[in-house]
């Protein structure tokens, strides 16, 4: 679910320059000494956009290496490569808020914008304290990547796990290697606790109180909106999230009895088919419909198929040259990860990259060959061409309108993955009568309603630690408080100050903001909806793919090449006509499904 991580080192050039701080006080003389223009402002983004052409690349090689060879030199690469980035991206960063006070056209202010809040972990402006920050934004991913848990019997990597918590149903079983996976992240905390030191002072640096508002100023909007429209969204789809806590609840309770699973209360973590229980599809058996009818099984159908992990790719990247979109260039079939190696260590962790920020896409994913990544191959894919859309903008503006763009995009090709789209390419012989849209409804919101609290509290969380809400004392109790009230969920063991939970999840060592994932999963309904209206399509919404359509390829692709050029609502419109993020396209499309959860629901007690 994740866009690699580009992380880049510089030219000599830059580096000797950068490598000399210039502190706050020398900047407010220099500009009192000679006031800075619009030209100067111009110069200035003409020589870093020209710099950052060659960063990107050195470092995203650097980045790429690391995460497919783990070992100390890869990691010593990496950490230089990061630091080195840091280094100049903060001095960019430094030089482009001494034009705040410029007046300065539209683009050329978005564009020293775009360098301010680029930085997810900004240090000072020091080598020392950056070189620091990215030694432990390399340890952390290491811990990560290498991390499995033994006992008496075998060793289980990650991978591993995820395989046994999809089908697993021994309670017993499931409780221990949640608990095993937990035991890879308490190194890490005393770890992210200094670089959450240093990253605040770099956000200071920059002008802003800590990095929890840098990160939330990133959406064309002011940080505390940004927050209170995400509650806003939040509320409209707490009621469904809701109804659909309420029957899982149930159902696991007939099933593993009230002992294991009470009616009333927290579910336990670990009996939700995922090791984060950010999404219930796997428990779908034990909560479907009585009466449900499922003609088809994809993760079978892909088998029966013989499907190999690079046929899967091929079938996604057949999705978007259907749309009107290029084929991937050569190299991606070369250079990218499809399997997980029997030999070294990798971040299996799925993920798009653009080493070169033109055509060097790559997607670096351990495949396995069933229904989930085969999704998730459609979803990386969005990623990708998406990259190549926009790199024809200027450097800075090579990014999506939001980082939740990135996200819904290739989530909304998943939305395509219907019946329908299954025969089209031969998958299916079929399409299903209607009688089966209520499994396949249900299906989805295991994965997409379920995942929105989730969603939305792991960021929520680092913005309480960022700004000092929640003390480092306070870390783990933090996190549990935020998943019991968001998600109704509670800890199968016992969890203390001793443990590190949020780092049991990727994006936490990996420093990737997360909050793009709930936007995403609201983003990516409005974009179906309008993308099925372009297409022509008439009926309910969970049928249309607009797979093969070239008017909602037209529509899509136009919208791609913007790029981050204009403020985010610019883009949303261009592709739905509306201005504003809104749940009601997540809610209209399930509402046959709401109206079947409260009808089980009477007589529970709902809630926790």
């Amino acid at each position: 679910m994740a866009i690699g991580l580009v992380l880049s080192a510089f030219s000599l050039v830059s580096c000797e320059q950068s490598n000399t701080p210039v502190s706050n006080t020398d900047a407010v003389a220099e500009q009192k000494a000679v006031p800075l223009t619009a030209d100067d402002a111009k110069a200035f983004l003409d020589k870093v956009e020209a710099d950052l052409t060659d960063i990107y690349e050195y470092a995203g090689r650097a980045a790429w290496i690391a995460s497919n060879f783990i070992n100390y030199d890869s990691q010593y690469l990496e950490t230089r490569a990061n630091k080195e980035f840091t280094i100049a991206n903060v001095a960019y960063a430094m030089e482009a808020a001494k034009f705040d006070n410029v007046k300065l056209d539209a683009v050329t202010r978005r564009k020293l914008d775009s360098l301010k809040l680029g930085l997810v972990f900004p240090a000072p402006n020091d080598p020392v304290k950056a070189g620091e920050l990215a030694e432990i934004g390399s340890q952390m991913q290491a811990f990560y990547g290498k991390g499995e848990y033994c006992n008496k019997e075998k060793c289980y990597n990650l991978q591993d796990m995820g395989l046994i918590f999809a089908k697993s149903r021994d309670p017993k079983l499931l409780k221990e290697l949640w608990q095993g996976w937990r035991t890879v992240s308490p190194p890490m905390r005393p770890l992210y606790e200094k670089q959450v030191a240093i990253a605040n002072t770099g956000a200071k640096d920059l002008g802003y109180d800590n990095l929890s508002v840098l990160w939330r100023s990133k959406y064309d909007m002011d940080p505390d909106a940004f927050s209170a429209d995400m509650d806003k969204q939040w509320g409209k789809v707490k009621p469904f999230y809701e109804a659909l806590h309420c029957h899982v609840r149930a159902k696991l309770s007939e099933f593993y009895g009230e002992k294991v699973v009470p009616q009333t209360g927290k579910i336990p973590a670990h009996l939700l088919g995922n090791m984060w229980s950010q999404t219930w599809s796997n428990v779908y058996d034990l909560v479907k419909p009585e009466n449900a009818k499922s003609s088809y099984d994809l993760t079978a159908l892909i088998e029966k198929d013989g499907m190999s992990e690079i046929d899967m790719v091929k079938t996604g990247e057949k999705f978007f040259t259907s749309l009107g979109f290029e084929p991937l260039p050569e190299t991606f079939w070369q250079r990218s990860l499809f399997v997980k190696p029997r030999d070294r260590d990798v971040v299996c962790h799925a993920s798009a990259w653009d080493i070169d920020n033109v055509d060097d896409l790559r997607i670096k994913m351990c495949i396995n060959k069933n229904a989930e990544d085969f999704q998730t191959v459609h979803h990386e894919l969005g990623h990708n061409f998406y990259q190549r859309a926009y790199n024809k903008q200027p450097l800075l503006f090579r990014n999506s309108a939001n980082d939740g763009f990135h996200e819904a995009v290739g989530d909304t090709v998943a939305l395509s993955i219907t019946p329908k789209y299954l025969m089209q390419i031969g998958l299916l012989d079929k399409e299903p009568s209607e009688d089966e849209d209520l499994s396949i409804l249900l299906k989805l919101a295991l994965d997409k309603i379920a995942f929105l609290p989730f969603g939305l509290l792991v960021d929520k969380w680092r913005w309480q630690v960022f700004n000092g809400e929640l003390s480092p004392e306070d870390y783990n109790k933090g996190w549990w408080a935020l998943r019991e009230k968001y998600q109704g969920i509670e800890a199968p063991v016992a969890r203390s100050e001793q443990d590190f939970d949020p780092g049991a999840k990727y994006h936490i060592p990996g420093n990737t903001p997360y909050i793009r994932y709930f936007l995403a999963f609201i983003q990516q309904f409005q974009f179906h909806r309008a993308l099925c209206e372009a297409a022509g399509f008439e009926g309910p919404l969970q049928r249309c793919s607009i797979y093969n359509n070239a008017q909602a390829g037209a529509k899509l692709k136009a919208m791609l090449e913007m790029g981050s050029s204009q403020p985010w609502p610019q883009a949303m419109e261009a592709i739905t006509g509306q201005k504003e993020l809104d749940a009601s396209a997540i809610i209209d499309y399930f509402a046959p499904l709401k109206k079947w959860l409260d009808e089980q629901n009477q007589g529970r007690q709902c809630g926790w």
